[in-house]
């Protein structure tokens, strides 16, 4: 059985006012701290990014937004390391996604025999 946390007192947050500061709560306890990468982590992701980029292969970028880890799929179009920039195409959705490469967490090539749900 699964424990339900803060969502049990939801029906009591009758107000808008509560029902946002409940959810204030529960973002806030979901929230984990930015992991601190090595210079050996930071130069594997830039090899990866430079990889990707000249033979246009898939990757999973795992980056840190808002206290959250979050990974997507997609291209990269355009890396600028003095501009701590890069540039993806959301294989999802297909989106152009501007990124500071200070966010990123992890990437890795998506193996193209790979299926997807």
């Amino acid at each position: 059985m699964e424990h339900r946390g803060m969502k049990k007192w939801r029906p009591f947050a009758t107000m808008p006012e509560q029902y946002i500061g409940l959810q204030e709560v529960i973002n806030k306890q979901l929230e984990v701290p930015k992991p601190l990468l090595t210079e050996e982590q930071m130069e594997q992701i830039n090899f990866t990014l430079i990889e990707a980029l000249h033979t246009n292969k898939p990757v999973y970028l795992t980056y840190y937004k808002n206290g959250q880890r979050i990974t997507e799929t997609g291209f990269i179009q355009f890396v600028d390391s003095l501009g701590n920039l890069f540039v993806f195409i959301d294989e999802v959705f297909e989106l152009k996604n501007k990124m500071k490469l200070s966010e990123l967490i992890d990437v890795c090539l998506k193996d193209p025999n790979q299926r997807t749900n």
